[in-house]
């Protein structure tokens, strides 16, 4: 395929996966559960940290975390007291235990009572060209509190040379538009086109295989390449060929 047949083809991909369909096997749908806009960010967030391995694994987890905190994860974070935490004690989800989740409860409470919310740690540069300043922005007031340095690492940092690809994720689903009932759109500080591919094993490898992605690490300099090339077919949104590309992979089994 040439460039425009290839563009052709990833956006007739995207449209085709990016229906409410997806979120019958996805962990978007836990937030999918709230209206508020509080109780999704911070669904949106936990569960987007624990987003890897089986799907269906993840899911359960997920709302197993959601379930510990009353069905009401922002009045939580907010309210929780030092033995309310004990309830969280058997938590675990492959190596995120009981420990990191007590301790991104209290870094979300610090985030909500003395940083004004998650959208506005993650818009500390609004105007930025793409994430990866913010996101590494993020990461420090996360851990500005006393923690284990076990937990540092279910946070990436793509200053740090990771790909990022859950934050990544997680800002898609808060970013971008709610038009076909699969992202939110809740967050109006940021644009599209400063958002990023999560990249992972099922969308680097439908990349490669169209000649999108020459890196063969999914790191940030990967992700940086994949980023160049999607821009060139939408410099506003190029973050919906995150559906063409692990749509065409996990669904279509695309090699």
């Amino acid at each position: 395929m040439n460039k425009n047949e290839l563009k052709a083809f990833l956006d007739a991909k995207a449209v085709e996966f990016e229906n409410t369909k997806f979120l019958q096997e996805d962990p978007i749908q836990i937030p999918h559960q709230f209206q508020k806009k509080e109780d999704i960010e911070i669904s949106a967030f936990l569960v987007a940290t624990i987003a890897w391995g089986n799907r269906v694994s993840i899911i359960k987890s997920g709302n197993r975390m959601i379930e510990l905190m009353g069905n009401d994860p922002h009045s939580f974070i907010l309210n929780h007291q030092k033995n309310d935490l004990k309830l969280l004690d058997s938590f675990v989800h492959r190596t995120f235990n009981s420990i990191d989740l007590c301790y991104f409860i209290k870094a979300l409470h610090a985030i909500y009572t003395k940083h004004g919310g998650l959208e506005a740690v993650f818009s500390k540069n609004p105007e930025a060209n793409n994430m990866y300043g913010n996101i590494h922005e993020f990461k420090k007031i996360f851990f500005s509190l006393p923690h284990e340095n076990r937990t540092q690492k279910h946070v990436s940092d793509p200053l740090n040379g990771s790909a990022a690809k859950r934050l990544n994720m997680y800002l898609r689903w808060m970013v971008r538009p709610a038009k076909k009932g699969v992202d939110f759109g809740i967050w109006k500080r940021l644009k599209t086109s400063q958002l990023s591919c999560p990249l992972d094993v099922h969308s680097g490898n439908v990349a490669r295989t169209l000649g999108i992605l020459k890196r063969k690490q999914n790191d940030f300099k990967a992700l940086f390449e994949l980023d160049v090339a999607l821009r060139k077919f939408d410099s506003q949104d190029p973050i919906k060929y995150d559906f063409a590309l692990f749509g065409l992979g996990v669904f279509e089994g695309f090699k």
